[in-house]
């Protein structure tokens, strides 16, 4: 079905819509139509943070080149940084190379590294490419039955994997294009939060300002694809609200191993179940010193087993409630493209060195 173009009243701008009619698309449309059907509160996280890329090679286009998850503007700037270091590499003891470039465009590299190490800078252009760190709006949406979960036509893998790993990488090569058609639902969405900013009382008067400003700075907003966080709570202690337990993930199945990585590695240590030098030992392995299981660690075994074999996004445990939330992200637009960071935003750390110092020909200069 041909694309319908929209123009919101408010701002001006355009809104392609696209009705699906593919059966994975349709199916993926039905299930956002009945989330919005059952979505009663919607509750503001806060800010994150990435890098996005544009240049001449990719028809102008913002392209993802770092995760949109950072809590703070510092820790994409940080990420800028080494990823513009790791291009300028060139290999030896140490890790993994780039690839090769010139004298020329390796001191381009090399000078927004310095810049980095020692600014609160959010855009640079290098060799061409133009980078920015930019800024989204993390939220999560609440209904009668509580935080919203998993959709069934999220991005799973077709069979299970629990092997321990990296994941699936949040906005892999993930394109920004605020002209892109989008779905019905996906449309009201961005309609209804096009005006979207902080009015509480419980936000510093600058922040609720740069908020407002932004509005107007940035009018159109973009979707960007749901991320799945481990979020926890106090068993039967809903007036105590949920509190993250985990960063963003790009499957609920990867956040799912996660919270099973926490059941049988991390959390028996934290309780002093299995010592520290037992470094390949979890709760399913793990022998006392005359061979034994240790009792104590069942629990845990079994919270995994059931966690596994259910494919679960919800669980009790130990007095605490883990749960896998769908956080939904939204971007705000302007004339000059992505949102960057807000003079109200926090950073958690000043600029500092953070690799090795290089050479013009991508060389590890030996400290003295």
């Amino acid at each position: 079905m041909d694309a319908m173009d929209e123009r919101d009243a408010h701002s001006g701008s355009r809104l392609v819509v696209r009705v699906p009619v593919e059966p994975v698309e349709a199916a993926a449309e039905a299930d956002a139509v009945d989330a919005l059907r059952r979505e009663g509160v919607l509750m503001l996280r806060g800010p994150l943070f990435g890098v996005a890329a544009q240049s001449a090679e990719d028809g102008g286009r913002w392209r993802v080149v770092s995760p949109i998850t950072s809590g703070c503007p510092q820790s994409a700037r940080d990420s800028l940084n080494s990823l513009l270091w790791h291009r300028a590499y060139t290999g030896g003891a140490g890790p993994r190379p780039g690839p090769p470039v010139d004298r020329a465009v390796r001191r381009e590299l090399l000078a927004a590294v310095a810049r980095l190490e020692t600014e609160t800078v959010d855009e640079l252009l290098v060799a061409g490419t133009r980078y920015r760190v930019v800024r989204a709006e993390e939220y999560a949406v609440a209904g009668p039955d509580g935080l919203e979960g998993p959709r069934p036509t999220d991005p799973q893998p077709p069979k299970p994997d629990w092997a321990r790993g990296r994941g699936a990488v949040v906005d892999d090569g993930l394109v920004l294009d605020v002209d892109a058609p989008v779905s019905p639902a996906t449309a009201l969405e961005q309609l209804a939060l096009r005006n979207l900013h902080y009015t509480g009382a419980r936000f510093p008067d600058p922040v609720r300002a740069d908020s407002e400003v932004a509005v107007g700075t940035h009018p159109d907003v973009l979707s960007l694809p749901a991320v799945f966080t481990l979020v926890e709570q106090a068993a039967g202690g809903a007036s105590a609200g949920w509190k993250a337990a985990g960063g963003a993930h790009a499957t609920a199945h990867d956040a799912r191993k996660s919270l099973d990585f926490a059941f049988v590695w991390m959390l028996p240590r934290l309780h002093g179940l299995i010592p520290e030098d037992a470094l390949d030992a979890d709760a399913t392995t793990y022998r006392t010193t005359d061979g034994r299981p240790d009792p104590a660690l069942a629990p845990y075994a079994e919270a995994s087993a059931a966690l596994r074999a259910g494919l679960l996004t919800r669980l009790e445990f130990l007095g605490t409630v883990h749960q896998i939330a769908r956080a939904r992200r939204l971007l705000r637009w302007g004339p000059d493209g992505p949102e960057g960071p807000r003079p109200s935003d926090v950073n958690s750390q000043p600029p500092t060195q953070l690799h090795l110092r290089l050479d013009e020909d991508g060389r590890v200069i030996p400290e003295a």
